[in-house]
């Protein structure tokens, strides 16, 4: 009775120990730039073939003050994107890009419906009408997928206790970054350097008679 019992008490326990959460952990990235600052809008993309597929909904870019909000994007592929126009002027939201080309002519509101991302790359956005307007939309292969804020910084609840691999990207690199590879057993706050252009975000030009 009591090896039947042992034995039990031996299952349990090796569940609780092979559980995704026992094999799993928190992440902290930092990003700098080539001064040492901490760099805003820089994505952060974690490839694991364990990562689990997450549904995040639809997201959103949208126009605000005349400006395409948020600046860049990160979705995984298979992503849907809304482009809701909160001014009050029409816009006409483009993207030429091989990642993705579509074309939503002038209107104001919310669009009939919202755009699809299946391949993975880099979407450029323009307006047809405001030319100054351009935002970024990294389309990646993973669901551990996130943009630095202004303090430069990602956290990922959740990511698997594995040998990674790290993707960083930022729209005024200098060069091409190649893949950033973090060996088990990881630590929970890491930092890496891109060297970028110095460069301003879009925004409207100061608005006089007639504009």
């Amino acid at each position: 009775m009591c090896t039947r019992i042992c034995w039990l008490v031996f299952i349990l326990v090796m569940q609780c120990v092979t559980t995704p959460e026992a094999h799993s952990q928190s992440l902290s990235i930092q990003i700098y730039d080539q001064e040492n600052r901490p760099l805003a809008d820089a994505v952060v993309e974690i490839i694991s073939p364990t990562a689990a597929i997450v549904n995040s909904g639809i997201q959103h870019v949208a126009q605000e003050q005349l400006t395409f909000v948020p600046f860049v994007t990160a979705t995984p592929k298979g992503s849907l994107i809304d482009f809701p126009n909160r001014d009050k002027t029409r816009h006409h939201v483009y993207s030429f890009s091989s990642a993705k080309t579509f074309e939503i002519e002038l209107y104001t509101g919310k669009p009939e419906e919202p755009v699809l991302f299946d391949e993975p790359g880099i979407v450029v956005l323009g307006c047809n009408i405001h030319d100054y307007m351009l935002a970024y939309i990294y389309v990646g292969e993973s669901p551990l997928l996130l943009v630095t804020d202004e303090n430069g910084k990602v956290y990922f609840p959740e990511v698997p206790q594995e040998t990674l691999r790290i993707k960083l990207w930022h729209p005024w690199q200098l060069e091409q970054q190649t893949e950033q590879v973090v060996s088990a057993p990881l630590k929970t706050e890491l930092s890496f350097t891109l060297a970028v252009a110095a460069k301003e975000k879009p925004r409207p030009p100061k608005r006089g008679f007639g504009s």
